[in-house]
Protein backbone atom coordinates (compact mmCIF):
# COMPACT_ATOMS: atom_id res chain seq x y z
CA UNK A 1 0.00 0.00 0.00
CA UNK A 2 1.38 3.33 -0.87
CA UNK A 3 1.85 6.20 1.49
CA UNK A 4 -0.54 9.28 1.36
CA UNK A 5 -0.07 11.67 -0.92
CA UNK A 6 -0.14 14.27 1.20
CA UNK A 7 1.67 14.91 4.58
CA UNK A 8 -0.43 15.78 7.64
CA UNK A 9 1.22 19.02 9.35
CA UNK A 10 1.19 19.50 13.21
CA UNK A 11 2.10 23.50 14.06
CA UNK A 12 4.78 23.51 16.49
CA UNK A 13 5.29 26.71 18.45
CA UNK A 14 3.83 29.95 18.80
CA UNK A 15 3.68 33.04 17.56
CA UNK A 16 6.15 34.08 15.42
CA UNK A 17 8.48 31.11 16.31
CA UNK A 18 5.09 28.66 14.55
CA UNK A 19 6.20 26.51 12.08
CA UNK A 20 4.05 23.48 10.46
CA UNK A 21 5.88 20.06 10.95
CA UNK A 22 5.06 17.49 7.99
CA UNK A 23 4.09 13.99 9.10
CA UNK A 24 3.36 10.62 8.05
CA UNK A 25 1.52 7.81 9.95
CA UNK A 26 0.68 3.84 9.56
CA UNK A 27 -2.33 3.18 11.40
CA UNK A 28 -1.43 -0.09 13.42
CA UNK A 29 -1.02 -1.90 16.33
CA UNK A 30 0.85 -0.40 19.44
CA UNK A 31 3.82 0.51 20.33
CA UNK A 32 3.38 3.67 17.77
CA UNK A 33 7.11 3.20 15.80
CA UNK A 34 8.44 6.73 15.56
CA UNK A 35 11.34 7.72 12.96
CA UNK A 36 13.74 10.89 13.92
CA UNK A 37 15.85 11.48 10.99
CA UNK A 38 19.58 13.11 10.64
CA UNK A 39 20.88 16.14 9.82
CA UNK A 40 19.59 17.67 7.25
CA UNK A 41 17.52 14.35 6.10
CA UNK A 42 14.27 13.47 5.49
CA UNK A 43 11.14 11.15 6.03
CA UNK A 44 11.60 10.03 2.74
CA UNK A 45 14.90 8.81 3.23
CA UNK A 46 15.74 4.73 2.54
CA UNK A 47 15.38 3.70 5.87
CA UNK A 48 12.69 5.67 7.00
CA UNK A 49 10.55 3.93 3.68
CA UNK A 50 11.57 0.88 4.63
CA UNK A 51 10.53 1.46 8.00
CA UNK A 52 6.83 1.83 6.56
CA UNK A 53 6.69 -0.63 4.49
CA UNK A 54 7.76 -2.88 7.80
CA UNK A 55 4.89 -1.39 9.64
CA UNK A 56 2.41 -2.08 7.23
CA UNK A 57 3.51 -5.60 6.40
CA UNK A 58 3.41 -6.10 9.55
CA UNK A 59 0.51 -4.39 10.91
CA UNK A 60 2.25 -1.86 13.33
CA UNK A 61 1.74 2.02 13.59
CA UNK A 62 4.52 3.66 12.33
CA UNK A 63 5.13 7.63 12.28
CA UNK A 64 7.51 9.88 10.74
CA UNK A 65 8.10 13.62 10.36
CA UNK A 66 10.06 15.83 8.91
CA UNK A 67 12.16 18.80 11.51
CA UNK A 68 11.37 22.34 10.49
CA UNK A 69 13.72 23.54 7.19
CA UNK A 70 13.81 19.68 6.25
CA UNK A 71 11.76 17.79 3.65
CA UNK A 72 8.50 18.94 3.55
CA UNK A 73 8.11 21.14 7.06
CA UNK A 74 8.05 24.63 6.84
CA UNK A 75 11.07 26.88 7.97
CA UNK A 76 14.53 27.82 6.85
CA UNK A 77 17.10 25.25 7.69
CA UNK A 78 19.48 27.69 8.90
CA UNK A 79 16.96 28.59 12.10
CA UNK A 80 17.45 25.45 12.90
CA UNK A 81 18.62 24.20 16.67
CA UNK A 82 18.78 21.15 18.57
CA UNK A 83 16.53 22.65 20.72
CA UNK A 84 14.35 23.44 18.16
CA UNK A 85 14.08 20.35 16.46
CA UNK A 86 13.67 18.24 20.11
CA UNK A 87 10.62 20.60 20.33
CA UNK A 88 9.41 19.89 17.75
CA UNK A 89 10.28 15.82 17.42
CA UNK A 90 8.57 15.88 21.20
CA UNK A 91 5.23 17.44 19.81
CA UNK A 92 4.69 14.41 17.32
CA UNK A 93 5.83 11.91 20.09
CA UNK A 94 2.83 13.76 22.14
CA UNK A 95 0.22 12.67 19.16
CA UNK A 96 1.64 9.15 19.25
CA UNK A 97 0.15 7.58 22.27
CA UNK A 98 1.75 6.18 25.55
CA UNK A 99 5.18 4.81 25.18
CA UNK A 100 6.13 4.59 21.68
CA UNK A 101 9.07 3.05 20.10
CA UNK A 102 11.49 5.84 18.79
CA UNK A 103 14.11 4.65 16.21
CA UNK A 104 16.85 7.64 15.77
CA UNK A 105 19.20 8.07 12.82
CA UNK A 106 22.44 9.85 13.36
CA UNK A 107 21.51 13.58 14.80
CA UNK A 108 17.99 11.22 15.51
CA UNK A 109 19.89 9.78 17.90
CA UNK A 110 20.63 12.88 20.07
CA UNK A 111 17.17 13.81 19.64
CA UNK A 112 15.40 10.72 20.77
CA UNK A 113 17.59 10.45 24.13
CA UNK A 114 16.69 13.96 24.57
CA UNK A 115 13.13 13.55 24.10
CA UNK A 116 13.17 10.12 26.48
CA UNK A 117 14.20 12.51 29.42
CA UNK A 118 11.29 14.66 28.95
CA UNK A 119 8.16 12.33 27.67
CA UNK A 120 5.72 12.32 30.78
CA UNK A 121 6.65 8.50 30.51
CA UNK A 122 9.67 6.75 29.02
CA UNK A 123 9.38 5.49 25.49
CA UNK A 124 8.91 1.45 25.67
CA UNK A 125 12.20 0.86 23.35
CA UNK A 126 14.71 2.53 21.34
CA UNK A 127 16.84 1.77 18.32
CA UNK A 128 20.03 4.29 17.31
CA UNK A 129 21.43 4.04 14.57
CA UNK A 130 24.90 5.88 14.35
CA UNK A 131 23.75 7.66 17.11
CA UNK A 132 25.26 11.15 16.74
CA UNK A 133 24.99 12.13 20.75
CA UNK A 134 26.49 16.17 21.15
CA UNK A 135 27.59 15.71 17.64
CA UNK A 136 28.14 19.62 17.36
CA UNK A 137 30.49 20.00 20.06
CA UNK A 138 32.02 16.45 19.91
CA UNK A 139 31.96 15.49 15.95
CA UNK A 140 31.65 19.08 14.80
CA UNK A 141 33.26 22.10 16.84
CA UNK A 142 36.46 19.83 17.78
CA UNK A 143 37.64 18.83 14.19
CA UNK A 144 36.67 22.25 12.53
CA UNK A 145 40.11 24.20 11.08
CA UNK A 146 40.50 27.43 12.93
CA UNK A 147 39.58 29.03 9.84
CA UNK A 148 35.81 27.61 9.96
CA UNK A 149 35.66 28.25 13.33
CA UNK A 150 36.25 31.93 13.51
CA UNK A 151 33.48 32.32 10.44
CA UNK A 152 30.98 30.74 12.42
CA UNK A 153 31.77 33.24 15.49
CA UNK A 154 32.35 36.08 13.56
CA UNK A 155 29.43 36.00 10.65
CA UNK A 156 27.43 33.53 12.17
CA UNK A 157 27.76 30.91 9.49
CA UNK A 158 29.88 28.57 7.56
CA UNK A 159 29.14 26.47 4.94
CA UNK A 160 31.21 22.87 5.47
CA UNK A 161 31.36 20.58 2.24
CA UNK A 162 29.62 17.02 2.43
CA UNK A 163 29.67 14.26 0.89
CA UNK A 164 25.45 13.79 0.82
CA UNK A 165 24.97 17.66 -0.68
CA UNK A 166 26.34 19.42 -3.54
CA UNK A 167 27.77 22.82 -1.77
CA UNK A 168 27.93 21.77 1.38
CA UNK A 169 25.62 22.43 4.71
CA UNK A 170 25.96 25.76 6.60
CA UNK A 171 26.44 25.55 9.95
CA UNK A 172 25.67 28.87 12.39
CA UNK A 173 26.66 29.87 15.25
CA UNK A 174 22.86 29.48 17.02
CA UNK A 175 23.51 25.42 16.16
CA UNK A 176 27.01 25.72 17.60
CA UNK A 177 25.71 27.55 20.87
CA UNK A 178 22.75 25.77 21.45
CA UNK A 179 24.41 22.38 21.01
CA UNK A 180 26.47 23.06 24.00
CA UNK A 181 23.24 23.80 25.83
CA UNK A 182 21.64 19.77 25.23
CA UNK A 183 24.95 17.79 25.55
CA UNK A 184 24.03 14.77 26.92
CA UNK A 185 27.39 12.53 27.22
CA UNK A 186 28.90 14.76 30.01
CA UNK A 187 27.01 12.52 32.59
CA UNK A 188 24.94 9.36 32.31
CA UNK A 189 22.22 8.98 29.83
CA UNK A 190 18.48 7.87 31.28
CA UNK A 191 16.49 6.91 28.86
CA UNK A 192 14.21 4.18 30.92
CA UNK A 193 13.82 1.46 28.39
CA UNK A 194 16.04 -1.21 26.84
CA UNK A 195 18.02 0.61 23.95
CA UNK A 196 19.64 -1.41 20.56
CA UNK A 197 22.37 0.57 18.96
CA UNK A 198 23.09 -0.30 15.22
CA UNK A 199 26.66 1.71 14.58
CA UNK A 200 28.88 0.78 11.24
CA UNK A 201 32.43 0.64 11.63
CA UNK A 202 33.46 2.39 8.46
CA UNK A 203 31.22 5.29 9.25
CA UNK A 204 33.86 8.55 8.67
CA UNK A 205 30.75 10.96 10.33
CA UNK A 206 30.07 9.09 13.85
CA UNK A 207 33.00 7.22 15.04
CA UNK A 208 32.13 3.76 16.36
CA UNK A 209 33.96 4.39 19.49
CA UNK A 210 31.55 7.62 19.52
CA UNK A 211 28.56 4.93 19.81
CA UNK A 212 30.58 2.89 22.07
CA UNK A 213 30.44 6.37 24.59
CA UNK A 214 26.94 6.60 24.04
CA UNK A 215 26.14 3.14 25.08
CA UNK A 216 28.47 3.39 28.48
CA UNK A 217 26.50 6.83 28.65
CA UNK A 218 23.47 5.06 28.97
CA UNK A 219 22.30 4.36 32.54
CA UNK A 220 20.67 0.78 31.82
CA UNK A 221 22.00 -3.05 31.30
CA UNK A 222 19.73 -3.36 28.46
CA UNK A 223 21.80 -2.09 25.61
CA UNK A 224 22.81 -3.68 22.98
CA UNK A 225 25.32 -2.51 20.93
CA UNK A 226 25.67 -4.09 16.78
CA UNK A 227 29.16 -3.35 15.24
CA UNK A 228 28.90 -3.64 11.70
CA UNK A 229 32.56 -4.03 10.18
CA UNK A 230 31.84 -3.02 6.98
CA UNK A 231 28.89 -0.51 7.69
CA UNK A 232 29.20 2.83 6.40
CA UNK A 233 27.62 5.76 8.03
CA UNK A 234 24.07 5.33 6.20
CA UNK A 235 23.66 1.41 6.86
CA UNK A 236 21.20 1.35 3.87
CA UNK A 237 22.20 -1.70 2.54
CA UNK A 238 19.73 -4.57 2.21
CA UNK A 239 21.40 -6.31 5.06
CA UNK A 240 21.82 -3.26 7.36
CA UNK A 241 17.76 -2.47 6.60
CA UNK A 242 17.28 -6.53 7.80
CA UNK A 243 18.88 -5.34 11.01
CA UNK A 244 17.21 -2.60 11.24
CA UNK A 245 13.84 -4.32 10.78
CA UNK A 246 14.56 -6.96 12.97
CA UNK A 247 15.88 -4.54 16.03
CA UNK A 248 12.81 -2.26 15.79
CA UNK A 249 10.57 -6.03 15.98
CA UNK A 250 12.03 -7.30 18.88
CA UNK A 251 11.75 -4.38 21.09
CA UNK A 252 8.40 -3.39 19.86
CA UNK A 253 7.17 -7.60 20.52
CA UNK A 254 8.86 -7.40 23.85
CA UNK A 255 7.07 -4.07 24.64
CA UNK A 256 3.83 -5.72 23.55
CA UNK A 257 4.63 -8.73 26.02
CA UNK A 258 4.98 -6.30 28.87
Amino acid sequence: MAASPEPQFLTVGEGAAARRVALRRVAGRGPVIIWLGGFKSDMKGTKAEALDAFARRSGRAFLRFDYSGHGESEGDFEDGTISRWAEEALAVIATAGPRPLLVGSSMGGWIALIAARRMPAPPSGMVLIAPAADFTEALMWASFPEAAKRAIEREGRWVRPSAYEEGGYPITRALIEDGRRNLILTGLVETGCPVHVLQGMQDPDVPWRHALLTAEKIARDDVVVTLIKDGDHRLSRPEDIARLEAAVAALAERAEQG
